[in-house]
């Protein structure tokens, strides 16, 4: 009876932590490399339909994007709704593609990136 209660406990254990795990976890940033664009141009509006019908709308950015050493990449990304004007992001990049990105303050910016920015923006 005290197994059958331990393993059951154990199993519980483990599923929660697995869905702790799934919902604060962005898959996509694992095993990503990173790099650091600010926005300083309007997005390319882009419009497409599904087989369905419905309508989406996104915008393309390609932006200079600099790691934490400073080492420049041209990146093409898209997101679902405007981006605001002068914001940082951290761009996740895994292969020629980004696959995930988060705004950032300036006092997050690696010294090597934000030295970048800041002259790229004059």
């Amino acid at each position: 009876m005290k197994k059958g209660i331990i393993a059951l406990a154990v199993v519980l254990i483990v599923l929660v932590g697995f869905i702790v795990f799934i919902q604060n976890v962005n898959l996509n940033r694992i095993g990503a490399e990173q790099y650091y664009v600010q926005i300083n141009q309007d997005g390319k509006k882009i419009e497409e339909k599904s087989n369905s019908g419905e309508k989406y709308v996104s915008y393309e950015y390609t932006l200079e994007g600099f790691d934490a050493n400073g080492k420049e990449k041209r990146l093409t990304f898209r997101a679902f709704k405007e981006l605001r004007k002068d914001a940082y992001l951290r761009l996740y990049v895994k292969g020629d593609g980004v696959s995930s990105y988060q705004e950032v303050q300036a006092a997050e910016l690696p010294e090597g990136a934000k030295r970048k920015l800041e002259t790229a923006g004059k």
